[in-house]
């Protein structure tokens, strides 16, 4: 078995370091509206001893399509058996000892074994299996091994891909300071849809096996008033494919080369009475020096590839009284590409053009300023607004810089009795230097076309947050948003974009015994572009529409057979299209894509005694799309396609869940 490091909690330890930028004492939390009646601590007693409990799950699956292990948990089809639990023990001396485990023996399952001191010192490991499935029954003309692709007769393939991981990390804590070190490492395998042009397209499964092993480790110190963390993440990433070939072409598909990541972190905050400052600066570097194939004329062995980052950040936030807080930000990030530069012959189609170009080490510059404040107007008033400034500096683009301000406001109300509401409302308007073709576009692109993402936008939006109780029995959250983004200098590309939406949830509690919920959101996604295909003013239009839903309800009565049983039921239907409508010499649709989901489940639940419990549940999923744009693999000459991978199926799954508790 080939094992992975968990690059997630890696990942995780990186991504929250700023959260320090944020004040979260308790002594400042907002329990104003906060019924404490509701609560109480779950965890003010210590239990010395054993406690948690272990679930043991049998049951069946009817599917013929191995998408439905996405929401099975597995792609077994007829018996399956998984293991559950969650065990702790802890002694009078404070040590203590956990184990979990998810669905142990299903193709996603994970599990996580934990010793240590309270309060002095912690030792962790973890494994998890993460599975995507995206079709069985794909299909290829292209059979390969050891890198060899060779043409041969249709054959049937799995698309899915596998993440085995495994990671283990520890970390002590002693009066003001603290460490922490952590190794994780992840194998990832399967096939992945791929294509190429020799001389037609060609599309094909593509082998993954690869690892990415990562490293951290960091050292905190805290203060009264204040605290500092230095800290280092590196990971490698290795491929474990090579570069594919056609018995006619060597090296006609590169392999993703090797490369490794470096990071080092120093972050801090302080806090001056009403006032908290916090901050962070990194410093890194991304390195790619696998090996070229290599062709005639190029006498390039390797790549020599070397970015460097640098990103920094600054907060603070200040009570100036008990009615003003003012807050702000600056954030800064720079991308250098010092990767070698070249000098390459170009190639027109398979003939060479005599000229030489080099190639381009694009760099990118982000600065993000930010300033807020808030005040409370009156008792559950509480008024909040701020402005944001984003300037962004890119090499060799046909816009080398722009700049976005944005204003937004927000207003909450908690002074009506049974009511939260919150809105917010914002404006956005970005520009920046000359729009041109660069000489590295200006052969392909047309001079009228802008990229949306560096195009000049306006943006007006604005959200709406209800929360109701009207009855001690129900409650009701509501939440609306639309936003609109105009390209006003925009004559080729996306002109408009228009984007709105709402979710509702009811949760009931009729009786002590009989529960309910409800949901129900909706989202539409409109756009419209135009386009050139004379190579000059617009003379076509497209107009898209995306819509989604998604609706859900369920039911639990509990209080049955003398308190010992409990029913329920959950229902989700979640639906989405997509329609492409082009207006040329007329108008005419350009294909759909459609997609609809079925999900319900039902269960009993019932006590054999106050540690053990059976737990029967029936789980059915209906699922189907079709996409336009699918085609089987002969359809289109001179094309090579994976064949229709639309999906239209019903699978049904039942479980026998026995549980004891400690």
């Amino acid at each position: 078995m080939n094992f992975k490091l968990n690059l997630i909690t890696a990942s995780l330890l990186m991504a929250t370091a700023p959260a320090w930028a944020a004040d979260f004492a308790v002594g400042n939390a907002n329990t104003e509206n906060l019924n404490q009646e509701k609560y109480q601590c779950k965890r003010c007693t210590s239990t010395q001893g054993y406690s948690g409990n272990v679930n043991v799950s049998a049951g069946y699956i009817d599917s013929d399509d191995v998408h439905a292990a996405n929401a099975f948990g597995t792609d077994q089809d007829g018996v399956v058996t998984s293991l559950s639990g969650d065990i702790e023990y802890q002694d009078e001396h404070g040590y203590q000892a956990r184990v979990q485990a998810h669905q142990l023996g299903f193709e996603n399952s994970t599990a996580n074994i934990s010793v240590g001191q309270k309060g002095l010192f912690n030792v962790d490991a973890d494994y998890a299996l993460i599975t995507t499935y995206q079709s069985g029954d794909a299909q290829s003309n292209l059979y390969y091994d050891d890198g060899m692709m060779t043409p041969d007769v249709p054959y049937v393939f799995e698309l899915s891909q596998q993440r085995e991981k495994v990671g283990i990390g520890a970390d002590f804590k002693q009066d003001f300071y603290q460490a922490y070190v952590r190794f994780d490492s992840e194998d990832k395998t399967g096939y992945k849809s791929s294509s190429l042009v020799s001389p037609g397209p060609i599309n094909f499964g593509q082998r993954v096996d690869s690892t990415t092993d990562s490293f951290t480790a960091g050292a905190a110190l805290t203060g009264d008033n204040w605290l500092t963390e230095l800290s280092y993440f590196g990971s490698q990433y290795k491929n474990n494919t090579d570069n594919l070939s056609l018995p006619t072409e060597y090296d006609v598909y590169a392999a993703t080369p090797d490369n490794q990541a470096h990071q080092v972190s120093l972050s801090g905050q302080y806090q001056l009475d009403r006032t908290v400052m916090s901050g962070r600066f990194i410093v890194g570097r991304m390195i790619q020096d696998d090996d070229l194939i290599q062709v005639a004329g190029n006498p390039i062995q390797n790549w020599d590839g070397e970015v460097d980052t640098t990103d920094a950040n600054f907060r603070i936030t200040s009570m100036l009284n008990n009615r003003l807080r003012l807050g702000g930000s600056y954030d800064y990030s720079n991308r250098e590409n010092n990767s070698s530069v070249f000098e390459f012959q170009q190639y027109n189609f398979d003939s060479v053009s005599g000229t030489f170009k080099e190639n381009v080490a694009t760099d990118i510059e982000r600065s993000t300023f930010k300033v807020n404040a808030s005040y409370r107007i009156a008792s559950g008033y509480r008024l909040q607004a701020g402005y944001d400034r984003k300037d962004i500096e890119r090499t060799y683009s046909e816009r080398e810089q722009t700049n976005e301000d944005s204003l937004w406001a927000k207003l909450s109300i908690r002074a009506i009795d049974n009511f939260t509401i919150d809105l917010k409302a914002g404006h956005s308007n970005r520009g920046g230097s000359e729009y041109q073709a660069t000489e590295l576009t200006s052969s392909e692109e047309n001079s009228l076309m802008r990229k949306y993402y560096l195009a000049d936008r306006e943006r007006n939006e604005v959200e709406l947050r209800v929360s109701h109780t009207p009855l001690d029995w129900l409650s009701i959250d509501l939440t609306g948003r639309y936003a609109k983004d105009d390209y006003d200098d925009t004559v080729i590309g996306l002109t408009e974009s228009e984007d709105y939406s709402y979710d509702i949830n009811l949760n009931m509690q009729l009786t002590k015994q009989f529960s309910a919920y409800g949901f129900a959101g909706q989202q539409w996604i409109n756009s419209a572009q135009a386009g050139s295909q004379s190579y000059s003013s617009p003379d076509w239009y497209a107009y898209i529409e995306d819509k989604f839903i998604n609706l859900g309800a369920g039911v639990s009565y509990g209080g049955l057979m003398e308190d010992k049983l409990t029913l329920g039921a959950d229902y989700l239907f979640s639906n989405s299209s997509s329609d492409t409508y082009v207006t040329a010499d007329g108008t005419s649709p350009y294909g759909d894509y459609y997609s609809y989901n079925h999900s319900a489940s039902l269960y009993a639940n019932y006590a054999l005694s106050d540690d053990m419990a059976l737990k029967l549940t029936y789980s059915y999923e209906r699922y189907y799309d079709t996409d336009d744009a699918q085609m089987t693999p002969d359809q289109v000459p001179g094309m090579v396609t994976l064949g229709e991978l639309n999906h239209n199926y019903n699978a049904h799954q039942i479980m026998l869940n026995f549980s004891y508790v400690l």
